[in-house]
């Protein structure tokens, strides 16, 4: 694959220092474990950007689920580009991050 640039919406990192606070304060170290299962996504997306699932097909939003967290991440692949929109929690507030959609990738 060439050299790929990841871009991350500012309020993913939001998502993920809530969600590794939540876990962490449940289990010792699930929080760290949230973290590595979140990168390890990202890791595939780079690795196979195209290989997964479609979300919104219209505005080229893909998703990968999270190993071992009810958690997905939201992007868009586009040439040499992933646009990391949402760490997305799947029982909460579906769809809450769409409005990132037209305003951060200006697609809509």
């Amino acid at each position: 694959m060439p050299n790929l640039k990841v871009e991350i919406h500012p309020e993913v990192y939001n998502e993920l220092e809530e969600s590794r606070a939540w876990y962490e304060e449940r289990v010792k170290n699930l929080g760290v474990d949230f973290l590595h299962a979140v990168d390890y996504a990202i890791d595939k997306i780079c690795e196979f950007p195209g290989a997964w699932g479609w979300y919104e097909k219209k505005f080229s939003i893909r998703k990968i689920l999270v190993q071992r967290f009810p958690y997905a991440v939201i992007y868009r692949y586009r040439e040499n580009l992933i646009q990391i929109i949402a760490v997305a929690n799947l029982r909460r507030k579906p769809g809450y991050w769409k409005d990132r959609v037209s305003s951060y990738l200006n697609i809509i």
